[in-house]
This record gives C-alpha cells, structure tokens and sequence, in this order.
C-alpha cells in the first residue's frame, strides 16, 4: 500500500489587528520573521509541498520567505476571515494529496519533529482518521493534520473567521497525540511576542 501523501500549508494570510500597526507576522524574533520561523519549521519537517498563503500584506510576507522552497497562493477573500485561507490552501495542494498539516503564521516555537509526529501518526492509523492535534495540559493546539477526503464536507461549509477548531469539536475520529509547548503558544500582541 501506498504511503499517504501529507503537505502543509501555511497560513499567513490575516491582518493580525491585535498586535498594532505593525505586521505581525513581520515582526522580529531571534533575527528573523515570525512568519520565517513557521514556514522553516514546515521546511524541515517531511510534509511537501509546502503551500503559504497570502493575503493582508501579501508582498512583504512573501519578501520575508523569499528564496524558500515553497509555493504561494493569494486569497483575495482573506478579510472575510481564517476559513476563507484554509480553503484556499487546502484548494492550492496538488490532486491526490490525503491529507494536510495547518500551520499558524504567528507560532514561531512550532519543531519540524511536533510536525513529523503529526504525519507520522496520520501514516500509522488504521483506518485514516479525520483529523490529528496536538494536546498540552488537556487542551488542544496547533498545528493540526486535516484529512482532505474525510473531512470534505465539513471543511466545504466552513465559513467566518473559524479555522479547524470548531470544525473537529466534538468528532470522534480526531486522533491526539502528545504536543510541545509551541503547539500551545501563538504570538497575537507586542507583550507576547517580548515574553518569548
């Protein structure tokens, strides 16, 4: 049996209004972009391709990944909220791809091996489930592995400013596997951004 052809997609897209007049996902940590922190993070790990996807801000998001080996889509749609991107991205992935890994822009301690664990679990069960997330202290996090084919539907309806969270509530076929504090830590205001 074939091995199922995970990728990942990056969603970059948002204004990200609480953090100020600033582009969020533009902003410094550790000499480099938030946003370059993700997207090297999905690099490293085993998911391919990687799709980003664009929106507020769109050429100085791509700027700052510029020279990555990963593919751009724009949706145009990005201020009628976050499942505008996530459909546009999962839309962007090449035919035949079972499944996807959901990457936050402004979650820069996301590890390439939280990301491996995800598709590696995915590869592992029996049959397919809908969908697998990381759990810190009881609580589901980020980034999370979307079953393209199991969850068509319900990702078809998806609407507003909702990414997979509710989508998956209350679904029994949504693996857990244990997570790494980045999986809980996404960057929305300057104070944030200066704690880490």
């Amino acid at each position: 049996m074939p091995e199922a052809a995970v990728g990942a997609v990056l969603l970059a897209a948002g204004r990200g209004t609480r953090f100020g007049a600033e582009p969020k996902l533009l902003a410094q940590l550790d000499g480099k972009p938030l946003v370059r922190h993700a997207a090297d993070a999905a690099l490293a790990a085993k998911a391919r391709p990687v799709v980003v996807v664009l929106g507020a801000h769109a050429a100085a998001v791509r700027a700052a990944l510029n020279g990555l080996d990963v593919a751009f889509v724009e949706n145009a749609a990005f201020a009628d909220g976050l499942s505008t991107s996530l459909r546009a991205g999962l839309s962007a992935l090449p035919p035949g791809t079972d499944a996807a890994v959901i990457l936050l822009g402004d979650m820069p301690r996301v590890t390439a091996k939280q990301i491996d664990r995800l598709v590696a679990a995915y590869r592992a069960a029996r049959p397919a489930p809908g969908a697998i997330a990381p759990v810190v202290e009881g609580r589901r996090g980020n980034p999370v592995l979307l079953d393209r084919r199991v969850l068509a539907d319900a990702l078809a309806g998806l609407s507003g400013d909702h990414g997979a969270g509710p989508l998956l509530k209350g679904r029994t076929d949504v693996l857990e596997v244990p997570g790494e504090p980045g999986t809980a830590l996404d960057v929305d205001t300057p104070d944030m951004l200066a704690r880490l």
